[in-house]
C-alpha cells in the first residue's frame, strides 16, 4: 500500500525534528561541564516536593504547612545520602516537573506547585503509577520512594502506623 506524500512528508518533518532535539541535547549537555555536586531541593523544587508529599501523605500525616516543610528538610537529608549520580537524576527529574510546559504536558498540573490541588497532585501521581511508559512509572517510585521512605524513619511518625519501634535487645 503506497504511502500519501502528506504521510511522507509529516514522517519525514517528525524524523528531522527528533534529530535537532537530539542534536540540541547533546550540543547543551556538550557546552555545559557535567559536574557532580550536592543537589539541593530549593525554590521550584521545594515548593513541587511539599506539594507532591502533601498529596502522597494526605490522610497519614499532619499536613501543616510547618510539617510538610519539615519532612521536605527529612527527604533533603535523604537525597544527601545518595550517591552524586542518584542525586543528578532526582536533580533531573524536579527539573523536568517545575518547567511550566512540562508540568502541564507531563504531569497535568496547570497550577504553579504552591498553589497545585491536592486532587490534581494524586491524579498525575497516579497517572505516572499506571502509566505504559516505563520512564514515567520510575519517576513515581522515585517520588513515592523520596517522600514515604524518611516519613516512615521518622519515629513521630510510628505511633501513627502501630510500629512499636525496633525490638531494645537488638538495639
Amino acid at each position: 500500500m503506497p504511502i500519501s506524500s502528506s504521510r511522507r512528508t509529516f514522517l519525514k518533518a517528525g524524523i528531522v525534528g527528533a534529530l535537532a532535539l537530539a542534536a540540541a541535547g547533546g550540543i547543551y549537555r556538550a557546552t555545559r561541564p557535567a559536574t557532580l555536586a550536592p543537589y539541593r531541593l530549593e525554590g521550584d523544587a521545594r515548593a513541587a516536593l511539599k506539594a507532591i508529599a502533601a498529596a502522597l501523605l494526605q490522610g497519614a500525616a499532619n499536613a501543616t504547612p510547618a510539617a510538610l516543610d519539615a519532612h521536605v528538610d527529612r527527604v533533603q537529608a535523604a537525597i544527601a545520602g545518595l550517591p552524586l549520580h542518584t542525586q543528578k537524576e532526582i536533580q533531573d527529574l524536579f527539573a523536568l516537573l517545575v518547567l511550566g510546559p512540562t508540568r502541564r504536558l507531563l504531569a497535568g498540573v496547570p497550577d504553579d506547585w504552591p498553589q497545585a490541588k491536592t486532587a490534581d497532585v494524586a491524579a498525575f501521581l497516579q497517572g505516572w503509577r499506571t502509566h505504559r511508559l516505563g520512564l514515567l512509572q520510575s519517576g513515581y517510585h522515585a517520588l513515592h520512594d523520596l517522600v514515604l521512605g524518611p516519613w516512615y524513619a521518622e519515629e513521630s511518625n510510628w505511633t501513627a502506623i502501630g510500629y512499636p519501634g525496633p525490638i531494645k535487645e537488638l538495639s
